[in-house]
């Protein structure tokens, strides 16, 4: 027997789930490039470290970057797919309806949160542009770096909508069967 619930079992292999988007190909594909660039340019400034008794000195502003937007990335991935943080005890107690409302409220803030981050962003990557600002560690243009943060927020954005859209449609959020306590029947 298994020890996995019936509503899971077979859900690893079957693909993705009914309501997850397919085309999340491009964050997990970024992801795993993200991932790799960051182990390899560990990894090089590590042996390079032990051999030498120096390290490559743009490792790490590459590096912190990386993370930057890795975790921006992973944001979008986990907007997708409703995974983004929430207060569980209140968004999947009470009617269908009203986890229903709860879900897209808090998708359209997300939506609202990144969108506000992208249009606000873009005059941050305007000013360094203009300004000709360089990254402190290894000279290169500090706009390569930020032009990302408006344009993955943008993308958050984008699936933080198309979630809420998700949403809407009739039968995203099943009425849950409420369990009859049987410890107060009489015999």
């Amino acid at each position: 027997m298994s020890s996995t619930p019936p509503e899971t079992e077979g859900a690893a292999d079957s693909g993705p789930l009914p309501d997850e988007p397919r085309s999340l190909r491009l964050e997990d594909w970024l992801t795993v490039i993200i991932m790799a660039a960051l182990a390899l340019i560990t990894f090089a400034n590590v042996l390079v470290r032990y051999f030498t008794d120096s390290s490559f000195a743009w490792t790490e502003e590459i590096s912190v970057f990386l993370m930057i937007l890795l975790a921006l990335v992973a944001g979008s991935a986990a907007v997708a797919r409703d995974q983004h943080i929430r207060i569980e005890f209140f968004s999947d107690s009470g009617s269908a309806a009203r986890r229903k409302a709860l879900a897209r409220f808090g998708s359209l803030m997300v939506a609202l949160l990144f969108a506000l981050i992208a249009v606000l962003s873009v005059r941050v990557v305007w000013d360094d542009f203009r300004f000709e600002e360089t990254s402190p560690g290894i000279g290169i243009p500090q706009w390569w770096y930020s032009i990302w943060l408006p344009v993955v927020s943008a993308l958050i954005t984008a699936r933080a909508l198309a979630l809420f859209i998700r949403q809407g449609r009739p039968g995203a959020f099943p009425e849950v069967p409420v369990e009859k306590d049987h410890s107060k029947e009489i015999a």
